[in-house]
């Protein structure tokens, strides 16, 4: 699980991404998004059908007459949280719908809320609407009632997640994805040319690809052909990033890749990048650099020479940024196959770097494996792991003090602009600090700046 932005938790969808404005009468009805940039997609997909029928979408609870909560379930510290935030809206506000990954238990659900008025399981959309008009019900006027043309958005107007896909056809040992959100069932390319058109045109300046597997899309499809403006799309990660890339670069924006597993076909990609079509910028969960660990994992490409693909890519596209996820204290995991993972890491030299300690998630096969690593171990372990990312991370961002760097402003107040470079996604990586003459600048602005300062995970730099 990763953590939504501060302004989507605890609170409800941010004031800033949503019109407050509703007539007579209206009814209003809250969101609370837990989890993954893939479940905020799902919120978003939520209040814009509740939009078109009717409803206002309310920034607080006491202001809604209903509120979803958007759950995650992942592991159980993000089952604790989604429970916390259902006991929180049902004391603000009363009436709780659940949905989400969580939802998949209503059982483990109704066992401790068992005040909710009704729990979906994830992309259980229509479940979600019904259960909406038997609490409130809609009242809709086709005349006042518009939609914007990209739908209800809870990111900032200036970047957009766009999920390509639903579900995942892999068996890794320690997640449960898959049971909660089924096979792998990629959209047609069609579809995804037209909403990174029509985001586009209401401005959105970075898109950020996302689902659960991004370099499988198409393959349940058998890389259909797709009509788009008459001509046809194959239903293949290189074929769509280049024709999303192009829609996007024509537009002077960003387009950012996430959740890409390490398949030899990765590295046509890299070309795309290198050609300004996507940003030099890979996301990849390789979650482990020990072969043996990775086995154990049942992790797709476990066998595959990680670190000659890296330095392929790289030699392809020498200004690629690569961020990943890691898991330590996964059963089994023994000193040296850690000291290995260490190792894997001076020679990566990764721009970007999460890590997470090994827990039991309810269902998962990971669960019943033996030699599972103390906590005091596992804790030990991600203290060192992270000690090795911080000093990459510090030595990379201090090579970039005197360069000139493109940046996005996320926001500006009375002491400055925030914004990130092309190496840094929203929410997960650093950020670019100007604290002088910003004045001029506002949310979605792309300017060049100098870099003059920089701290482990983050740079300062003024605007030329």
């Amino acid at each position: 699980m990763s953590q939504n932005p501060p302004n989507l938790r605890p609170d409800l969808a941010p004031r800033a991404t949503l019109d407050d404005t509703s007539r007579p009468g209206q009814p209003k009805i809250g969101m609370v998004s837990l989890g993954c940039p893939k479940a905020l997609v799902d919120s978003e997909r939520i209040l814009t059908r509740l939009r078109a029928e009717g409803y206002a979408i309310s920034p607080d609870y006491t202001g809604a007459e209903a509120v979803i909560v958007n759950t995650c379930g992942f592991l159980d510290s993000a089952k604790a949280e989604s429970l916390e935030a259902i006991g929180e809206a049902l004391k603000e506000n009363g009436k709780v719908i659940v949905t989400g990954c969580l939802g998949a238990e209503p059982d483990y659900i109704t066992g401790v809320h068992p005040k909710v008025l009704a729990v979906t399981g994830p992309q259980q959309f229509e479940q979600v609407l019904d259960a909406v008009h038997m609490a409130v019900p809609p009242q809709p006027d086709p005349f006042v009632d518009l939609l914007p043309p990209a739908g209800i958005k809870l990111t900032p107007r200036h970047f957009s997640y766009l999920k390509i896909s639903e579900g995942c056809n892999h068996k890794c040992k320690f997640c449960i994805i898959p049971d909660m959100r089924g096979k792998l069932a990629s959209r047609p390319a069609h579809a995804i040319l037209r909403e990174t058109e029509k985001l586009l045109e209401s401005g959105v300046r970075e898109i950020l690809m996302i689902s659960q597997d991004t370099s499988a899309y198409g393959i349940d499809r058998k890389h259909d052909l797709s009509p788009w403006k008459g001509r046809e799309v194959r239903a293949h990660i290189t074929d769509l990033t280049r024709e999303m890339g192009q829609m996007v670069k024509q537009a002077e924006g960003w387009l950012r890749l996430h959740y890409v597993y390490p398949y030899p076909h990765v590295r046509d990609l890299i070309p795309l990048m290198a050609d300004g079509l996507a940003l030099p910028y890979l996301d990849i969960p390789f979650q482990h650099g020990h072969p043996d660990v990775l086995k154990r994992m049942a992790r797709p490409a476990a066998s595959a020479r990680t670190l000659d693909e890296i330095a392929a890519w790289r030699a392809a596209c020498p200004e690629i940024v690569l961020r990943s996820t890691f898991i330590v204290g996964y059963p089994g995991e023994t000193e040296a196959e850690f000291q290995y993972l260490l190792d894997w890491m001076d020679e990566a030299q990764l721009d970007r770097v999460g890590c997470f300690q090994y827990e039991n998630v309810a269902g998962a096969r990971s669960n019943d494996l033996p030699d599972h690593v103390a906590p005091e171990l596992k804790q030990e372990r991600w203290n060192r792991f992270m000690e090795k990312a911080q000093a990459i991370s510090e030595a990379k961002l201090a090579a970039k003090v005197g360069t000139l760097q493109q940046v996005i402003v996320d926001g500006v107040d009375a002491e400055g602009a925030t914004c990130r470079t092309r190496a840094d996604a929203p929410e997960i990586d650093g950020n670019l600090f100007i604290d002088e003459g910003f004045e001029n600048l506002s949310p979605g602005d792309m300017v060049t700046v100098e870099v003059d300062e920089a701290s482990d995970y983050d740079l300062w730099g003024r605007q030329v």
